[in-house]
């Protein structure tokens, strides 16, 4: 019969002996980026609409750094959408001062709008 090696790379992906079977052998990233909302939406979406590119990243080592790019960049898009419609619809500082719960209804509407335009942009797509 004959001798099977410990370690083995196929397809990208490094296996490790364990008995008769080779196992991939998967490490986590050692950066600890957070995934965040962002990155944790995304991620439900990978697993439910797209296995096949969710099994990819899974399988790469590649998801976390993925998702947490992803968290960055739609935080980011997010805060800077807020602030753009916070200046065309004139909610301000004063407004706040004047009239704390029309600002809070302002401030929420937008931050809704946002959100929903980043789902819809980056998260499911």
């Amino acid at each position: 019969m004959k001798e099977l090696k410990p370690r083995i790379h196929e397809n990208g992906i490094d296996y490790i002996l364990v008995g008769d079977y080779y196992v991939p052998d998967l490490k986590l990233p050692e950066e600890h980026r957070p995934i965040g909302k962002w990155g944790n939406l995304h991620r439900a979406y990978l697993k439910q609409y797209r296995p096949a590119e969710y099994s990819t990243l899974v399988l790469s080592c590649k998801l976390h750094t993925y998702l947490a790019d992803l968290n960055e960049q739609a935080t980011a898009r997010c805060d800077c959408i807020i602030e753009q419609m916070k200046k065309a619809e004139n909610v301000t500082e004063a407004l706040k001062a004047i009239d704390q719960m029309l600002w809070v209804q302002a401030m929420n509407s937008i931050r809704n709008r946002a959100e929903e335009i980043i789902k819809h942009e980056m998260i499911y797509c």
